[in-house]
């Protein structure tokens, strides 16, 4: 026996229009829902990532200019199809249930590939064809010091490709990869938690430094104890660098003086070099320093130590076109854009 879906109309805005729509009834006796996106359509799914990013209809409606009914209505008629409570609202505040999380993701998901598609598509108009495409790449900071002559060396490779580069901290890197902001990404090994393919193409050299005036930037043979009474200029808390350190101090059994925490390479290098101290920097960060002789590497026992460079991904997207060329590319070539001298 069928039973009918019921729902049930949840209090409209100032416009009359209903904003949301909840499924009456239990689970069990709940009918199938087949292809309830059959009538999906694109401004459907942009007016519901605007509501459900900005959650506020206002908001939503003023970006994607388009009136507060409009955006109301397109929200409700989604729910209708879906019978399911995509948004809540409590007085003026709106919030997402877990099946509007879900359809958040979704809709993201299929907006990326539509920009992609319509990417692909473009450069047929132009005459580059199939090879091109829009390759966007995130990477962490100390990546970007050899990410844009990687990207270059690829364009030779497979001309037409057009590029949109994201530089951020690891953990907005891999939230955008997981929520399909990203197409790939260039970082260390992700957390094993995290939903992501992680493919090691190169190695990260990390190092202790000093300006080429202190004391022990001349010395060939460092022990580790010789550091217990110098300034360390540290990294904030939530660097990756500053955690592979303390890693490592530890696996040495040794404290050090922290004289200063300073966010960013570029910080840590200027003020190493104003002589306030030493530091521990990827190789990255401070080639053209180390070149021009304003920075000393520290030649400490069994120093640099090394952290992979990676290929990351998601795992639930096959990777194709310029996607999965830039990946082959990578992992061919990739170690010889991230070599540095130490």
């Amino acid at each position: 026996m069928k039973y009918p879906l019921k729902t049930s109309l949840l209090p409209t805005d100032s416009s009359g229009v209903s904003l949301e729509c909840q499924t009456v009834g239990t689970a069990a006796h709940a009918p199938a829902r087949e292809n309830c996106l059959r009538n999906l359509t694109l401004r459907q799914l942009r007016i519901f990532e605007a509501v459900a990013t900005q959650l506020s209809f206002s908001r939503a409606a003023e970006q994607l200019s388009l009136t507060q009914p409009a955006v109301s209505m397109q929200v409700q008629q989604l729910q209708a199809e879906l019978g399911l409570q995509l948004v809540r609202k409590t007085g003026k505040k709106i919030s997402l249930s877990q099946a509007g999380e879900e359809m958040l993701r979704q809709s993201r998901r299929m907006l990326d590939q539509v920009q992609i598609a319509e990417a692909a598509m473009g450069l047929f108009h132009t005459g580059i064809g199939a090879k091109g495409g829009l390759l966007h790449v995130g990477v962490v900071p100390t990546a970007h010091y050899f990410a844009p002559k990687l990207l270059m060396a690829f364009a030779d490779h497979w001309p037409g490709v057009k590029f949109k580069l994201t530089v951020d901290r690891r953990e907005a890197i891999l939230r955008m990869l997981q929520q399909h902001q990203l197409d790939v990404a260039i970082a260390g090994y992700p957390p094993s938690e995290a939903d992501v393919e992680a493919e090691t193409f190169a190695q990260n050299p990390h190092c202790i430094v000093a300006g080429a005036g202190h004391p022990l930037a001349k010395k060939r043979h460092i022990s580790w104890d010789a550091l217990k009474d110098e300034p360390f200029l540290f990294r904030e808390p939530q660097s990756a660098t500053r955690q592979f350190f303390e890693h490592l101090l530890q696996a040495q059994s040794l404290q050090v003086k922290v004289s200063m925490e300073l966010s960013g390479n570029e910080t840590i290098k200027h003020a190493v070099m104003a002589g306030m101290g030493i530091s521990f920097l990827s190789a990255h960060t401070f080639q053209m320093e180390l070149e021009a002789g304003r920075l000393m590497v520290l030649k400490l026992e069994g120093m640099p130590k090394m952290v992979d460079w990676c290929l990351l991904h998601r795992r639930d997207s096959i990777l194709t076109g310029v996607n999965a060329a830039f990946k082959t590319f990578v992992m061919q070539h990739g170690n010889v854009w991230a070599q540095c001298a130490t």
